[in-house]
């Protein structure tokens, strides 16, 4: 039975629906601050992320995704396959990969993502297509890694079935991750991500046979012209599924900007039928974020967001715009700031630029042309 729209926790995500907006957190291997990260996640929540990711890869792992859990008032996904290989490097087995997994799950994470297209088939394919970036997401990595050391086939997609059952005993959703989205405009729409994609498609139908929830993610860096066409062929070749893209970035010469671009490219994409919306910070490509880097990339993806919400026609979305439309009109400063989806930069701008109470801005002055 199709599932075009996911409940998680109470979370809705899918077609008609308001599109989402998920933030990241996490410490690094250089980098582990339990403190700061739930500095992180309450700043993420303030800005209005819809949900929030562990990505974790430093520290007490149990006690930071725990810790992340039990604070969260949204739900939590996490990527499972990242404690597995920090706890066990090459010596992972499948076993403790789905030990892993069900830890997870009965933690209380609305969501996991796993990487369960990255095949022998599919990663045969990266040789015979090489990319500038190659394999640039770290699930993907690891499992690649994983089967060329040694030649077994990804235990997610052999033994997909006992992933299922355990998703369906805790109502985890899960989140098909894209392995090998392209990390480089020039590596966008090769074979290695088209066949991954194909290979979800046929996965999500058997999740839903066993009446569990599946949202497909997406790319990643991609030319504008490129992204209403792959937004499509997601939607055909996954049956509907719920779409999850992060970004995508749109042009790779913005570092200290990616949180821009895409921005561009997720208003785009949402625009064209995406669903959720993974946030990009200033930092990408440079390192781990801090506090007021989450708290902009949540800004600016819920920009994104609520525009492609306007394109779509979702019911509401253009309520709010009226509102401050006829607020600006009438020179009503205090509902535009109130109405402003970040009015403390609103209210500090307006603060800065006009110092003194004038009934204008200090623009244009005596020469407003809302008041004619």
């Amino acid at each position: 039975m199709k599932n075009t729209i996911v409940n998680i926790q109470g979370l809705k995500i899918g077609k008609g629906e308001t599109t989402k907006v998920n933030a990241n957190i996490g410490t690094s291997p250089n980098k582990s601050n339990l403190s700061m990260e739930l500095k992180k996640l309450e700043a993420a929540i303030a800005a209005g992320a819809d949900a929030i990711m562990d990505l974790s890869t430093g520290g007490n792992l149990d006690k930071i995704r725990q810790e992340i859990v039990s604070r969260s008032s949204v739900p939590v996904g996490t990527v499972p396959i990242y404690q597995a290989m920090v706890d066990a490097g090459e010596k992972v087995t499948a076993d403790y990969i789905f030990d892993v997994i069900e830890k997870h799950c009965a933690n209380g994470v609305g969501f996991i993502t796993v990487h369960c297209g990255v095949t022998k088939a599919v990663t045969s394919l990266l040789s015979e297509n090489p990319r500038i970036g190659g394999i640039v997401s770290r699930g993907g990595a690891f499992h690649a890694s994983l089967i060329e050391k040694t030649s077994n086939e990804n235990p997610l997609f052999s033994d997909f079935d006992r992933l299922l059952t355990i998703a369906k005993k805790y109502g985890t959703t899960l989140s098909l991750g894209d392995g090998l989205r392209p990390g480089a405009l020039a590596d966008a729409s090769d074979k290695a991500q088209l066949k991954e994609l194909e290979i979800l498609g046929d996965l999500t139908l058997r999740a839903w046979d066993k009446g569990v929830q599946v949202i497909v993610e997406g790319p990643g860096h991609m030319p504008l012209n490129q992204i209403a066409a792959n937004i499509a062929l997601e939607k055909d070749l996954c049956h509907g599924a719920p779409y999850y893209v992060l970004g995508p970035i749109v042009t790779d010469v913005a570092p200290g900007y990616d949180h821009l671009t895409s921005a561009i490219g997720g208003a785009v994409a949402a625009a064209a039928g995406a669903d959720f919306l993974c946030y990009v910070t200033p930092s990408e490509h440079l390192g781990l974020p801090n506090v007021e880097d989450v708290r902009e990339g949540v800004i600016y993806a819920k920009i994104a967001a609520h525009a492609a919400d306007i394109a779509k026609g979702v019911k509401g979305a253009r309520k709010w715009d009226d509102q401050i439309s006829i607020a600006r009109k009438n020179l009503d400063w205090q509902k535009q700031l109130d109405l402003a989806i970040d009015t403390d930069k609103a209210k500090k701008l307006r603060q800065l630029r006009t110092s003194e109470p004038l009934e204008e801005c200090s623009m244009c002055g005596e020469y407003c042309s809302l008041k004619k």
